[in-house]
């Protein structure tokens, strides 16, 4: 098919992609609108380092049955060349067309001989790392696009350590689903039937109990919990989040939890959130809304998938929005702090963060004499450090990892991000300073005043369809070729380019190899130890620009902010 034109598969496509009416529906709307057929046609959905994320609907270039069949049956490929008797657990989240996706993945799976685990509802992304380790699985799939607007959808393949599959492995399934046609080269059989014969199974609630159970274990003070008097609004986003986490702040004793109403209950469409990511503020204007009638200590929302949290506090008579490198260094240096003063830090302790995230982790490293290790961005290189020290037996090493971009996890028992644990966690924390008469928002500026003032922000630049991704690849290539002398005024001391491997000292020339994994990533280490990270995003058509700066106060950091965003937004106008 890859020698087809444009318009010989939108033909193909109307001939053959029958089974969801919404398709030739779709096809049939388009017919005379040249640009709209290309724009669907004009390329496959790529499956990335992790899976597939796109626009639901018709083509090539979407998210619809015949592209989950297409990349499922590759991975289908891969697992029954690498495992004697495989198998495979599937979860999804409460995006549209997400239970078709699952159901429709895992009759591929049961058609091609591959035992098949899938919840009986949605559940978070975190519950299918953990059915993957819990059952023994060969590889996983979540069915998400995250926080994606409404409009998307997608899944990220696992492997059989519970972590999202390596670069070599996704290079394998790649390869696999390549030399398949969408439709002649593709297994696929009846789900319900399937189920009955015994290929499909539903997970146990055994297997949710042992997660819950794990995450309880990373508790630390969830016993002062019941009677700190902790008060919290909640807000799943519509996802996934809704039972998992209000079982666990039930469980450790925070009975005082209101559900922000209008996105309690799983719905795609996303009514009141139209882009459902905690990281923004807009995601959380409802929860806000109720905070003012019901004042809480806590506003913690998690995102469709449940694998992030964004939380807000009280400041004043408003309330104040934390980032992920806060929210993450504030964790760490509690759980930092309580471990050292209860005995339960381990020998030879280890942090991990990703390249874009907050330095301030070095500083509180320092003072509780924790390993920082850097992984590049994605938490699944968080994931796999951790299965590298259980291969060494040493995985009770591992304290915590994080990333800025509100992605948590303490403990083993996964290999993702996991809101759950990370709402317990948040929540305990906030009980124990409230009882030791702190706020969350006093912690944070205790915090600065001990580690030092380490402002952080991100701009997102948009670049749609094909003629973006050209100009993506353009402007990356132009930043790599002609080095900014100074950004903001200040100078560039040096340039690491993780595409080559190589740092560059701007003053001797010197180069300096990069460890990590090749990857598209420009980093400016500037002078007064500002920073900036630039990157495209590996699952949207955006120039990711990460913005550090270091102050005697917030003032001074957002002035310097301010000047390194107004160079990089003339660049990527």
């Amino acid at each position: 098919m890859s020698g087809m034109s444009v318009m010989d598969k939108y033909d193909e496509w109307c001939r053959e992609a029958l089974e969801d009416a919404d398709l030739p529906a779709e096809l049939a709307s388009i017919k005379d609108d040249e640009a709209a057929i290309r724009d669907r046609f004009y390329r496959d959905l790529e499956f990335g380092t992790g899976g597939l994320r796109g626009v639901i609907g018709a083509g090539t270039n979407r998210m619809n049955i015949y592209t989950v069949r297409r990349a499922t049956q590759g991975l289908a490929n891969y697992v029954k060349k690498s495992f004697a008797a495989p198998s495979v657990a599937i979860s999804y989240d409460s995006r549209n067309k997400s239970v078709t996706f699952a159901k429709a993945a895992a009759a591929v799976l049961a058609a091609n001989g591959i035992k098949v685990h899938i919840y009986r509802e949605l559940m978070p992304t975190p519950c299918l790392s953990w059915a993957v380790r819990a059952l023994g699985c060969s590889a996983g799939i979540m069915v998400t696009a995250s926080h994606n607007p409404a409009k998307y959808n997608g899944y990220k393949a696992y492997g059989a350590d519970g972590c999202q599959i390596t670069l070599e492995v996704a290079e394998a399934v790649i390869s696999e689903i390549n030399s398949l046609d969408f439709f002649a080269d593709v297994k696929t059989c009846d789900f319900e039937a399937a189920v009955k014969a015994g290929d499909i199974a539903y997970i146990g609630e055994d297997v949710i109990e042992g997660y819950y159970q794990k995450v309880l274990g990373q508790g630390i003070n969830t016993a002062l919990c019941a009677d700190s008097g902790l008060k919290i609004v909640y807000t799943p986003l519509n996802g996934t989040g809704n039972k998992p986490v209000r079982e666990i702040l039930s469980r450790i004793g925070i009975k005082d939890v209101t559900v922000v109403k209008e996105q309690e209950m799983p719905n795609g469409d996303f009514p009141t959130c139209p882009y459902p990511n905690p990281e923004i503020r807009e995601a959380l204007e409802l929860g806000l809304k109720y905070c003012d009638e019901v004042k809480p200590d806590l506003l913690l929302a998690t995102d469709p998938d449940a694998d992030r949290v964004g939380i807000a506090v009280p400041d004043g008579d408003d309330y104040a929005l934390f980032s992920g490198n806060e929210v993450g260094a504030l964790l760490t240096e509690y759980i930092c702090s309580q471990r050292v003063k209860n005995g339960t830090m381990p020998k030879d302790p280890i942090v991990v963060k990703t390249i874009v995230t907050t330095d301030i982790i070095r500083e509180i490293a320092k003072a509780y004499g924790l390993q920082v290790v850097e992984v590049l961005t994605g938490f699944k290189f968080i994931g796999e450090q951790i299965g590298m020290l259980e291969e060494k037996g040493e995985e009770d090493r591992y304290v915590f990892g994080f990333e800025e971009s509100y992605g948590y996890l303490s403990g083993t028992y996964v290999r993702d991000k996991d809101a759950v644990v990370a709402s317990m966690l948040i929540c305990e924390m906030a009980a124990y300073y409230r009882t030791q008469g702190i706020s969350l928002l006093q912690a944070r500026e205790n915090m600065y005043k001990k580690y030092g003032l380490f402002h952080h922000s991100l701009e997102s630049y948009a670049f749609e369809g094909e003629s973006g991704m050209n100009k993506m690849k353009e402007l990356m290539q132009s930043l790599r070729e002609h080095t900014p002398a100074a950004i903001g005024g200040l100078k560039v001391v040096s340039v690491s380019d993780y595409e080559l491997r190589t740092t560059t000292d701007i003053a001797t020339g010197a180069k300096t190899p990069i460890t990590l994994p090749k990857s598209n990533v420009l980093v400016f280490d500037l002078e007064q130890g500002a920073k900036v990270v630039i990157r495209p995003s590996g699952t949207e058509p955006k120039i990711k620009s990460y913005y550090t700066t270091v102050g005697a106060n917030m003032d001074e950091a957002l002035a310097t902010e301010a000047k390194l965003r107004d160079d990089f937004s003339k660049i990527f106008q």
